[in-house]
């Protein structure tokens, strides 16, 4: 199988810390909402966390785009990263343990 072939199997799981106003928490609330592949992991008065997983990667860097454009976002940190086969993602991890 070719890289490429590969990594259009791959899941890529980002986490945000969203920087925002006091006050713009329902804006990026709405704005997670509106995307189903985002995910609001947690809320603070000036912070959030967001968490996206998709099928693609340049996916991630859309979403980042439009959190940073939602009114009253201060800046967007992208904080982790990761991607995997999807078949890996959809092993029991008891299963792994037991092939050692």
């Amino acid at each position: 199988m070719s890289p490429s072939a590969n990594r259009e199997d791959d899941v890529h799981i980002a986490s945000f810390i969203v920087q925002h106003r006091a006050g713009a928490a329902d804006a990026v609330a709405a704005a997670v909402s509106a995307c189903p592949d985002l995910e609001l992991a947690l809320v603070g008065a000036t912070g959030s966390v967001v968490v996206c997983e998709s099928e693609e990667r340049l996916v991630l860097t859309e979403r980042i785009d439009t959190l940073r454009n939602t009114p009253g976002v201060l800046n967007v940190l992208l904080v982790y990263h990761h991607a995997e086969p999807r078949t890996a993602l959809d092993q029991l991890i008891g299963s792994s343990l037991q092939a050692e």
